[in-house]
């Protein structure tokens, strides 16, 4: 998979740019250029154009966020930052997605050299993932998806139809009690958070979020949800329950179960079980436990993210009657969970993820003549 893949190695500790560097290039990676800060880091990124640029957050003279800022502005590049595992640099590294890098990796704590060289398989995947990305695309995506071709849609036209043409024989409703489970990795905290900032609070949605993360981040990342969507959403906890209108985002390094339902309100249950898929939280876990136990109108949706994911739960939902969406290829970061859930034969539509919110809408409305 590494193959080919060039990349420009920025961190301040000379140590960690060495041990990053060796890791990257004994996974097969070509590392071009070394950089000990951010200033550093956008000359080398001109100088060599790589395929992908690891980032360190905490730099001097210009740090990872305003290098992440510049390399997007001069010259576009796949970026995967490499953040400390603190509560600081949890608000640091979103900001930097925000800035345009596409994911982040955690350094671990401890004794470094001996725990990156445990995660080496990962980084080494993440990092040709994150290459493969095409930053131009990804980026001038918002305000439409014509880009990506005519949107699949369920009969009777789209939600965005029907609003725009008032319905066709009639109004349309909610169904009652609908759930939403979205599972997502490499790429996909800005896709969640677009899906939920168009989501109408109208459809009274629960909303069950598993995104691969690691604890220390997830509850940021239901923060950031929460302010930018009508939808309440907390980091999820042992025993949680919501309703109508609200959401959960798995904590990081636990599965969320989905334990019972009853008359609208269902209740997690959150394990240190082993890891499925080599991750955990695992978005089969949910999906599987909430196929299981929810008797009410269920919908799952694959976004962007690399590995398969995701794939038996989507199969899951179909088998118990739900519906099910997958972001398509063009729109995907990391075309790798939604590919392996279309694989399956259980997802009813695929869409560019401008069009999800829409499609899921479809899915939980009925028209009332």
């Amino acid at each position: 998979m590494a193959d080919g893949v060039r990349a420009v190695v920025a961190d301040d500790s000379h140590f960690m740019r060495s041990v990053i560097s060796d890791i990257l290039s004994d996974g097969g990676i070509d590392v071009v250029a070394q950089a000990r800060d951010g200033e550093e880091a956008v000359s080398a990124v001109i100088e060599h154009k790589p395929d992908v640029v690891t980032m360190d957050v905490e730099m001097p003279v210009m740090n990872g966020i305003e290098a992440t800022e510049r390399i997007m502005a001069e010259s576009p590049t796949p970026v995967l930052m490499l953040s400390a595992h603190t509560d600081e640099n949890a608000d640091v590294t979103f900001e930097a997605l925000d800035k345009g890098a596409v994911d982040f990796f955690t350094k671990p704590g401890g004794e470094v050299s001996m725990e990156m060289s445990r995660l080496k398989d990962q980084l080494v995947e993440m990092v040709s993932s994150v290459a493969a990305v095409d930053v131009g695309a990804t980026r001038s995506r918002g305000g439409t998806s014509s880009d990506s071709g005519p949107a699949a849609t369920t009969a009777g036209g789209s939600a965005a139809d029907r609003r725009e043409t008032g319905g066709s024989s009639g109004q349309t409703a909610y169904v009652a009690n609908p759930t939403l489970v979205i599972g997502s990795s490499t790429g996909g905290p800005k896709m969640v958070e677009k899906v939920l900032e168009t989501l109408p609070i109208e459809a009274d949605l629960r909303v069950l979020i598993i995104q691969h993360m690691p604890e220390g981040f997830t509850g940021r990342f239901a923060e950031r949800i929460n302010t930018r969507s009508d939808y309440e959403v907390r980091e999820a906890t042992d025993g949680a329950r919501i309703g109508g209108g609200e959401g959960l985002v798995a904590a990081g390094d636990q599965h969320m179960e989905v334990k019972n339902y009853r008359n609208g309100r269902l209740r997690t249950k959150l394990t240190q079980d082993d890891p499925v898929n080599s991750v955990r939280p695992a978005v089969d876990v949910t999906m599987r436990t909430a196929a299981e136990t929810i008797d009410d109108p269920l919908v799952g949706l694959i976004l962007t993210g690399m590995g398969e994911d995701g794939a038996d739960g989507i199969r899951r939902i179909k088998q118990a009657g739900g519906k099910t969406i997958a972001q398509d290829e063009a729109t995907s970061a990391v075309y790798g969970m939604p590919k392996r859930a279309v694989e399956t034969g259980c997802v009813d539509t695929v869409l560019p993820i401008d069009d999800i919110a829409d499609g899921i809408i479809d899915t939980i409305t009925t028209e009332v003549t």
